[in-house]
C-alpha cells in the first residue's frame, strides 16, 4: 500500500491526468450512464434531429404553400419556387446524414501493440481476436445493436453471421480469413446493454498494424475521414516509431487538427524497473513534442492530458465477467496495477469528454449552421411573399375603392346626363317639327308656282290626262321634297349633330380612356337623311279633273264664283230637295195616290230635262230685263253676252284646258297637303327622336358595359384581396415558425457548440 500511495503522489506531481478521483468501483460494467460525458452527444443528436424533423415539416409546408400560390397573383417568383425545392432536398439529405451520425474512434498502431486488447477492455469483454504477433488482419468496426444477440456482417453483405466467427474471419493466421483482408471492414454488432459506449452511439474501429500495409492513404480516405478521435496505441517498451509518426502526419494533412490520444500500452512491464519514472518522463516528453511541435494539433498543456500509460491487458482481466466456478487463469497482476487501472479509466473519461465535444462540433455544427442558413432563406422567402402579398393587397384594396367610387360616380352622372339628353332630344325634335310644319305650310301656299313649273304636253284625251296627272304628281312630290330638304334639312341636321356631339362628349367622359379613344370607330354618331315622304300618288288618287267647257257667265260658273264649288253643289242639291210634292186627294185609295205621285214626279223630271239650268236662269233674267229696259237694250246685252260666249268657246284650247286642270289640281292638292302638315312634321320629329335616341342608347350601352366591367373588376379585386389575405396569414404563420426554428438552432449552438 505504501508503494501505491507513493506512485499516486508522484503521478500527481508529474501531470494532472494521472490523478483519478473516480473510485475503483467504477470499473464495474454497471455504470451510471446518465452522468457520462457521452450523453452530450446523445442529447445533442436527439435535439438536432428533432429540430430537423420540424424543419422538414416546415419546409414541406412552405413548399406546398408556395407551390399553391396562384401564378396570376404575381406574389411568388420563379426563383423562389426553384430555391424552395432545393431546400427541401437539402433538409432531407441532412436528416439522412443525422440519422446515421455517430461518434467514431479509430485505433491505430504497429502490429502487436495491443489495439484489439484496448478495444476489448473498453467493451469489457473479449470480443475481438487478440494475441502475440500479427493478429488483426482487417478493419473491425464495433457498433451497438438494439438486440441482445451479437452478430457480425462482412462489408457489402447483409448476411448476419455468428460473433464467434470473428476470430476466424479477422485473424491473420487463420485459414478462413477474409480474402483481400487488410482493406476490408467487418461490422460487429454488440448489444448496447453490455457497453455504455455503444449505448451512446460510439463506434470503435480496430485496424491492422500500420507497419504491414504500405498503402496508408487508402486507409485514411476510406476509414478515417469521419473519425472523431484517433487513439495511437504504442508499445511502452519502445519509443514512437517512424511508421507511427508517418501515418499520423498523413492523417493531420487530410484532417484539420485531428483529436489524437496516445496510449503507451504494456506499461505493466515497467513494474519493478529501476528507471521506470525516467522512462515514463522520456515517453511523455517525446509524445507531447510529437503532438505539439510536429503535428501542431494541440497546445502543450492540452497534450499532457492526451498521453496515458496503461496496461490494456490488466484492464481487460479486471473487467471481464467470470462465472463463480471458473478458476482464474490470468495469474497475479503486476505491482502497481491499481494506478494503471486508474490511468486507463482516466483515459476513458478524457476520451469520452473529448469525443463527445468533438463529435458534437464536427457532426452537428455545420448541420446547425446550414440549418440556420436554410431557415433564414426560407424565412426571407416567406417574408418576401408576405410583403409582396401585403403590398398587392393594399394596392388591391385601394384600386377596389377607386373602382367602387368610379362606379358610383358613373351611376349618378348617368342619371343626370340621361335627364339632360332626354330634354335635348325632345327639344330638338320639337324644333324640327316646328321647322318642317312652317316650311311645308309655306310650300303649300307656293304650290301653284311648283305646278306651273311642270311642262309636259297636255291633251284632253282621258288616257293622256291620266299619264299627265301621274307625271304631275311625281313632279309635285319631288319638288316639295326637294324644297323641304333645302329649307329644313341643313338646319335640322346641324341641330341634331350638335346634340349628338354634346351627348357623345358628355357621356364618353364616363368611359375608360381606351374605349373613349375608339369611340369614333364605334360609329356612335352617324349622319342620317331626313325623309319627307309625301306619297302623292296615293294622296291624290281620288282627284277628278273637269276640262269640259264652262261659260264664265253661266249660272253654274257664277255660283261657283260666289259660293264656291262646295256651296254650289250644296245649293243645287238643296234646290232639288225642296221641289213640292202634292198630297193625294181625299177619298182616293193609297194605290191611286201613289200612282198620281209617281206621275207628278215623272212630269217634273221630264220638264227639267227639257231645259238646262243655265237656260232657265237666262230666261228668268231676260224676262225681268225685258220689262225693265226694253227689247233694244236687251238685244244689245244679249249680243254682247253671245260674243263673250263665242270668244270663250273659241279660246277653249288645250292650253286653256291645261291651265284649268292645273288650277283644279292646285286647289285640290293644297287642300290635301294641308292634311299632311302635321303628319309630315310629326314623322320628321319621330326620325329625329329615333336617331338621337339611338345614339343615346348606344352610348348608354357602352356605359352599361363599362359599369358591368367595373362590377366584375370589383368582384375580382375582392376575390384577389381575400386570396392575398389568406396568403399573408399563412406566410405569417410559416414565417413565425421559421423564426422559432432559427431560435431553436441558435439555442442549440449556444448550448452544445459555442460553449466549447
Amino acid at each position: 500500500m505504501n508503494t501505491m500511495s507513493g506512485y499516486l503522489q508522484r503521478s500527481g506531481s508529474s501531470r494532472s491526468n494521472s490523478v483519478v478521483s473516480k473510485p475503483f468501483s467504477s470499473m464495474d460494467p454497471d455504470i451510471n450512464h446518465s452522468s457520462t460525458p457521452l450523453r452530450l452527444f446523445v442529447d445533442a443528436k436527439k435535439k438536432v434531429n428533432n429540430i430537423y424533423n420540424e424543419m422538414a415539416t416546415h419546409v414541406d409546408e412552405s413548399t406546398s404553400f408556395i407551390k399553391g400560390v396562384p401564378e396570376d397573383l404575381g406574389v411568388v417568383s420563379t426563383d423562389v419556387n426553384t430555391k424552395i425545392e432545393t431546400f427541401a432536398a437539402q433538409v432531407e439529405g441532412i436528416r439522412e446524414v443525422l440519422a446515421r451520425d455517430h461518434m467514431k474512434v479509430a485505433f491505430f498502431g504497429r502490429t502487436s501493440n495491443g489495439k484489439s486488447t484496448v478495444v476489448n477492455a473498453m467493451l469489457r469483454d473479449k470480443v475481438l481476436p487478440s494475441g502475440i504477433g500479427h493478429t488483426t488482419d482487417c478493419f473491425l468496426s464495433v457498433e451497438g445493436s438494439e438486440t441482445d444477440e451479437a452478430y457480425l456482417q462482412i462489408q457489402d453483405s447483409s448476411e448476419r453471421m455468428s460473433i464467434k466467427s470473428v476470430g476466424q474471419l479477422a485473424h491473420a493466421l487463420h485459414s478462413e480469413r477474409i480474402a483481400n483482408h487488410q482493406n476490408t471492414i467487418v461490422h460487429i454488432f454488440w448489444p448496447k446493454s453490455r457497453c455504455h459506449l455503444l449505448q451512446n452511439d460510439v463506434i470503435l474501429l480496430d485496424s491492422p498494424g500500420i507497419d504491414v500495409e504500405p498503402n496508408l492513404d487508402e486507409w485514411i480516405d476510406k476509414h478515417c475521414m469521419d473519425a472523431d478521435v484517433f487513439v495511437l496505441v504504442s508499445n511502452a517498451e519502445s519509443t514512437l516509431m517512424r511508421t507511427e509518426k508517418s501515418f499520423f502526419h498523413k492523417v493531420s494533412e487530410r484532417l484539420s487538427k485531428p483529436n489524437i490520444f496516445i496510449l503507451n500500452n504494456r506499461w505493466d512491464a515497467s513494474a519493478g524497473e529501476e528507471y521506470s519514472e525516467a522512462v515514463k518522463q522520456q515517453h511523455m516528453e517525446r509524445d507531447v513534442k510529437f503532438l505539439v511541435e510536429e503535428l501542431k494539433v494541440i497546445t502543450e498543456q492540452e497534450a499532457e492530458d492526451r498521453v496515458f500509460f496503461v496496461s490494456a491487458k490488466e484492464a481487460l482481466i479486471t473487467r471481464t465477467p467470470k462465472a463463480p466456478s471458473t478458476p482464474d487463469s490470468s495469474g497475479p497482476l503486476a505491482e502497481g496495477y491499481q494506478a494503471r487501472l486508474f490511468a486507463f479509466e482516466n483515459f476513458e473519461r478524457q476520451f469520452e469528454e473529448c469525443i463527445s465535444h468533438t463529435a458534437v462540433k464536427t457532426k452537428f455544427e455545420q448541420h446547425a449552421k446550414k440549418g440556420m442558413q436554410i431557415v433564414s432563406c426560407v424565412q426571407g422567402m416567406l417574408d418576401e411573399v408576405h410583403n409582396t402579398a401585403s403590398t398587392k393587397r393594399s394596392s388591391c384594396i385601394e384600386k377596389r375603392k377607386d373602382q367602387h367610387d368610379r362606379l358610383e360616380y358613373i351611376t349618378q352622372q348617368l342619371k343626370v346626363l340621361s335627364t339632360e339628353c332626354k330634354d335635348k332630344i325632345k327639344e330638338t325634335a320639337e324644333l324640327g317639327e316646328t321647322k318642317v310644319s312652317a316650311a311645308m305650310t309655306d310650300e303649300i301656299r307656293k304650290l301653284s308656282t311648283l305646278v306651273d313649273q311642270f311642262d309636259k304636253s297636255f291633251h284632253s284625251d282621258p288616257l293622256v290626262i291620266k299619264i299627265y296627272k301621274e307625271e304631275l304628281q311625281k313632279h309635285l312630290e319631288s319638288g316639295l321634297g326637294r324644297n323641304l330638304d333645302q329649307r329644313c334639312s341643313g338646319e335640322v341636321m346641324k341641330a341634331v349633330d350638335v346634340v349628338q356631339t354634346e351627348m357623345t362628349d358628355n357621356m364618353s367622359a364616363l368611359l375608360p380612356d381606351e374605349v373613349r379613344s375608339n369611340i369614333g370607330g364605334m360609329q356612335l354618331r352617324r349622319r342620317f337623311d331626313l325623309s319627307y315622304r309625301l306619297d302623292c300618288q296615293h294622296l291624290f288618287s281620288d282627284f277628278r279633273e273637269n276640262v269640259d267647257f264652262q261659260f264664265s257667265l253661266g249660272l253654274t260658273s257664277l255660283m261657283n264664283r260666289f259660293l264656291g264649288p262646295k256651296g254650289t253643289t250644296a245649293a243645287m242639291l238643296g234646290f232639288a230637295n225642296v221641289i213640292p210634292r202634292p198630297m193625294p186627294p181625299a177619298g182616293l185609295p193609297p194605290a191611286a195616290a201613289t200612282n198620281q205621285d209617281e206621275l207628278a214626279v215623272a212630269v217634273m223630271t221630264g220638264l227639267a230635262s227639257l231645259t238646262s239650268k243655265t237656260s232657265v236662269g237666262l230666261t228668268l233674267v231676260i224676262g225681268i230685263v225685258w220689262k225693265a229696259v226694253g227689247w233694244r237694250l236687251l238685244a244689245v246685252s244679249g249680243s254682247l253676252y253671245g260674243l263673250v260666249y263665242v270668244y270663250e268657246r273659241l279660246t277653249w284650247t288645250n292650253r286653256a284646258k291645261e291651265r284649268a286642270f292645273k288650277k283644279q289640281f292646285v286647289s285640290y292638292a293644297s287642300e290635301k297637303l294641308q292634311l299632311l302638315v302635321n303628319f309630315t312634321s310629326s314623322n320628321l320629329s319621330h326620325q329625329i327622336q329615333q336617331e338621337l335616341s339611338g345614339t343615346y342608347a348606344r352610348l348608354c350601352m357602352e356605359i352599361e358595359t363599362t359599369k358591368d366591367n367595373l362590377h366584375k373588376e370589383i368582384v375580382a379585386l375582392e376575390d384577389e384581396s381575400q386570396k392575398l389575405d389568406s396568403i399573408m396569414a399563412k406566410s405569417k404563420v410559416l414565417r413565425n415558425k421559421a423564426g422559432w426554428l432559427d431560435n431553436e438552432l441558435a439555442r442549440f449552438m449556444e448550448k452544445y457548440i459555442k460553449e466549447e
